[in-house]
């Protein structure tokens, strides 16, 4: 009988042993993205220069992406880097395909996405946007030299093969061009890139930025910015942080953007602009 009382008390121990265990990790997946959590998860896609892009080590303040041998740098990373810090969390950078950004968001993978991503009205149907850290212009990336250098219309690139990212509003823009050959969209910059050097396309839709990226990192692209440009809201050419809705963290990160004046975001961009051409 005293043996099996005390094989009674020790599966009773087990069993809350385990339910302890179970209890405790059940809280940390909880408070995953919330201002309780040490780390700070950031989703960008590493392939969109220069507000984020992939390189071979940490130089210029890269960040190693999560998982993997390789570092994030550009805008965005900064950006994070500045977050990260006022909020008093660990960076973690989560190298995602852009198509995969807010499902990870929402699914709690990551905890912001800080990506050169607009706020747009469908895109804020899902998600929630802190106030803007960036705002750009909608220019076109073309091949120096080529009849469409020195566009200075949209509109003169009536017959011209044309794309942008997918499922961006870079892509729909291009409906206003009458007679153009819109092409697929593409998954990210880098194959556009390709694409334009190879004549499969004429050109792409992108911001200003990665349009001055493009051009210094290849002597064979030019970047087209038109007097007759495109018709976008201001939103679209804006740049928010992406949060899951209702999160405690959007005032916070709201006060931390507020606390980066202009002038040294100018800065932050000039200099990713000009380290840029190192990435791989």
């Amino acid at each position: 009988m005293k043996k099996k009382n005390r094989f009674t008390i020790a599966i009773a121990l087990m069993l809350s042993t385990v339910l302890l265990l179970a209890g405790c990790g059940s809280n940390n997946a909880s408070t995953s993205g919330s201002s309780e959590s040490s780390t700070f998860k950031v989703g960008l896609e590493a392939g969109y220069a220069p507000f984020n892009w992939t390189q071979n080590d940490d130089s210029n303040g890269a960040v190693k992406i999560d998982g993997s041998a390789e570092y994030a740098g550009g805008y965005d990373v900064e950006i994070a880097k500045k977050v990260a810090e006022g909020l008093g969390k660990e960076l973690v950078i989560v190298k995602t395909e852009w198509d995969g950004l807010v499902p990870a968001l929402v699914s709690g993978k990551i905890d912001a996405i800080i990506a050169g991503m607009s706020p747009t009205a469908e895109r804020k149907e899902t998600i929630d946007f802190t106030e803007n850290y960036y705002k750009s212009n909608l220019i076109m990336v073309v091949k120096n030299g080529s009849q469409y250098a020195g566009a200075t219309s949209i509109q003169d690139f009536k017959g011209a093969k044309v794309t942008a990212q997918l499922n961006t509003f870079h892509y729909s823009v291009i409906d206003q061009i009458e007679g153009v050959d819109k092409k697929t969209a593409m998954d990210n910059f880098p194959a556009m890139r390709v694409a334009l050097e190879s004549g499969i396309i004429d050109g792409y839709v992108s911001e200003r930025p990665e349009g001055v990226s493009a051009a210094a990192a290849n002597e064979n692209f030019v970047m087209v910015e038109f007097e007759d440009g495109f018709e976008t809201s201001e939103d679209d050419t804006a740049i928010a942080v992406g949060l899951k809705k209702g999160s405690d963290l959007t005032e916070k990160i709201n006060e931390i953007l507020a606390g980066i004046p202009e002038d040294e975001r100018t800065s932050i961009m000039d200099a990713a602009i000009q380290n840029q051409p190192a990435a791989q």
